[in-house]
């Protein structure tokens, strides 16, 4: 078919493109002056409903995808993410999603997509995750996803797949996490393929009395080997072979002996010589866990300057978080836990770090890796150059009212991806502006998901220590200590109360006007019909107050004394968006009206004790836990 010379218009954008693209993105462009990366996606786009226009700014005539919503880029303006989770989406995935060949993220889960996974996904050869779980896919899974060679998380789960899982998998050997269950598949799956595998909730391959074998996690990721005789040694060798084995099984025991000596000597040499080193080396490989690489002791030591002062981004109930630099000039955050014996055993460690890693979504930080030794547990992250929301609300010129818009509805977006679309689900329960982070472009990045579970390593479903921070956390948990995915509710309402103020939760109360907590405070400005003076001074006016008002309603809603009158992380996202706050407001105030009325309770109350003494402040920081 043949493709049309592009409008003046797009001439102006082509030329624009040219001259701020570097080569790698110009090599994508047709004679005519068409990218192809933007012919695949608007393809994508084509086969697809999108009933709440998150692709509407995907746009035919343009260059350069990397601005549009749901599209990540390399630094060379490279389609490398396509990720667009619970947006309802329908319709069927386009073959040309093939033609996007620098693919490493496809995040298409929970939402309504049909038809056959189309086998042109096998030419992403880059690809990294696949989920397309809790969709209408039908049909067989490709042979051609064999070709994945550089899969390492793949989920297909809740879908009505058939057939075998195909047999070129055996290829796969980087996949770490596997789920295939409820679907209708056939045919001999190996749960070896992954270190974990789910293949649950099909009928012709787990049977009520096999499914204990339908899943799991193995020690490390085995080989699979589709022909087990491959191995066999000729009958006319088997007397020099077995020869050959005693005589280097003598030979190996000398030299183990001679070694074991040496290294006795050696270690006590360095021990004396007190040099600081990761104890683990000498009997762990340098292994990767699903997205993350383990790091030497030694590598983090010389990027952060032996840990020196000068590189402290943060201090907090976990321990400090050090700036540091490769000698690639990568700029790291390394996240030094205060007590790393504490923080569970080898095993327990490795896999909470494996099922963060997993938490992949553009507005939660990326975990790069991980340190482990007998003394020391440290995490690894990107360095936000931008730093906290909470630092940056102190700082000149002040954040503007559309960029704190953008934050709430991101960090929002982060939550909503760790409460419905992680699986398992992921609670939070310190949300504040100070573990929402700001990337280059004042994205909000949630920070700090997932780190209460590495302290609290006890079994135990219920968690009875309280970790969080004094006015962010919801009266239920304080008292209880139990948490759920409406504590992180509760902390996010007060995480708009803190964009709107310029203020965090535990310094209000130093203006005249406030009294009290910052929570009791805004309902009265709101029942008073005073909601300017809420407003951060530094942003001078420079607000819509209709917006306003909706934000205070939506904190309120999420504030609400219950848990269960809260709404959940997905409705709050539609309400910032503009979807449903209205009934969900009016709905709140009837039942305020007409239905049994909770106590009064007062916040202020609550934390008294808390923000009157002094000494007590220290604690206050130490509840902040594993931020």
């Amino acid at each position: 078919m043949e493709v049309p010379s592009p409008s003046p218009p797009s001439l102006l954008l082509l030329l624009l493109f040219l001259i701020s693209s570097p080569s790698n993105s110009m090599a994508l462009l047709s004679p005519q002056g068409v990218n192809s990366e933007v012919q695949a996606l608007m393809a994508i786009k084509n086969l697809l409903k999108d009933p709440h226009g998150v692709l509407k700014n995907w746009d035919k005539d343009s260059v350069d995808p990397c601005s549009w919503t749901t599209v990540t880029c390399s630094p060379d303006k490279l389609v490398t993410g396509l990720e667009a989770p619970s947006q309802s989406l329908s319709g069927m995935l386009s073959p040309l999603i093939g033609n996007l060949t620098n693919l490493q993220n496809v995040l298409l889960q929970n939402n309504n997509i049909t038809g056959p996974i189309p086998a042109e996904i096998g030419k992403l050869s880059k690809l990294t995750t696949l989920d397309l779980s809790s969709n209408h896919l039908y049909g067989g899974i490709p042979t051609t996803v064999g070709h994945l060679e550089s899969l390492q998380y793949l989920r297909l789960n809740n879908n009505t797949l058939s057939g075998p899982f195909p047999s070129a998998s055996a290829n796969l050997s980087q996949l770490v996490f596997l789920d295939l269950s409820y679907n209708n598949l056939s045919g001999p799956i190996p749960g070896s393929l992954a270190r974990t595998f789910n293949i649950v909730g099909n009928p012709l391959i787990c049977g009520a009395n096999t499914e204990k074998d339908c899943y799991g996690t193995a020690p490390m990721p085995m080989s699979y080997n589709l022909n087990s005789s491959q191995g066999a040694l000729p009958p006319a060798k088997s007397k020099s072979h077995k020869f050959a084995i005693a005589f280097g099984s003598a030979t190996g025991c000398i030299s183990f002996l001679f070694l074991a000596v040496g290294f006795v000597f050696w270690w006590k040499h360095r021990r004396n010589r007190q040099i600081l080193f990761d104890v683990d080396d000498q009997h762990m490989e340098n292994v990767s866990l699903g997205n993350v690489k383990r790091f030497q002791f030694r590598e983090l030591q010389s990027a952060t300057d032996n840990f020196s002062s000068k590189n402290i981004l943060g201090k907090g109930g976990f321990g400090y978080v050090y700036r540091g630099q490769f000698p690639d000039g990568t700029l790291v955050a390394v996240k030094r836990l205060k007590d790393g014996n504490a923080a569970g055993g080898e095993a327990q460690f490795q896999t909470e770090v494996e099922m963060i890693s997993l938490a992949l979504h553009r507005n939660l930080l990326r975990l790069y890796g991980f340190c482990m030794t007998a003394t020391e547990r440290l995490l690894v992250y990107p360095y936000m150059s931008n730093g906290s929301v909470a630092s940056r609300l102190k700082a000149k010129p002040p954040l503007d009212w559309a960029t704190r818009k953008r934050i709430a509805l991101g960090a929002g977006r982060g939550l909503l991806y760790l409460h419905e679309q992680c699986d398992p689900k992921i609670i939070h329960r310190d949300v504040k502006a100070a573990n929402i982070l700001l990337d280059d472009y004042c994205e909000a990045i949630v920070g700090d998901f997932g780190l209460a579970k590495l302290l609290d390593h006890r079994d135990s479903h219920v968690t009875t220590a309280v970790r969080g921070t004094v006015g962010h956390i919801a009266p239920e948990y304080l008292s209880t200590g139990q948490s759920s995915d409406k504590t992180d509710v509760f902390g996010f309402g007060i995480l708009l109360l803190e964009l709107i103020t310029g203020q965090t939760a535990l310094e209000f109360g130093k203006a005249a006007n406030q009294k009290g907590a910052m929570l009791d405070w805004v309902k009265k400005m709101h029942q008073e019909k005073k909601l300017d003076v809420l407003v951060d001074k530094g942003l001078k006016g420079g607000y819509d107050r209709i917006e306003l008002e909706e934000m205070v309603q939506v904190a309120l809603l999420c504030t609400q004394y219950l848990p269960g009158h809260r709404p959940k992380m997905s409705e709050v996202v539609r309400m910032l968006e503009g979807d449903g706050l209205a009934e969900r407001w009016e709905a709140s105030q009837r039942a305020d009206s007409h239905k049994f009325k909770v106590p009064e309770f007062s916040f202020s109350r609550c934390y008294s004790d808390l923000t009157d003494d002094s000494s007590l402040l220290v604690q206050a920081v130490e509840l902040s836990g594993p931020r």
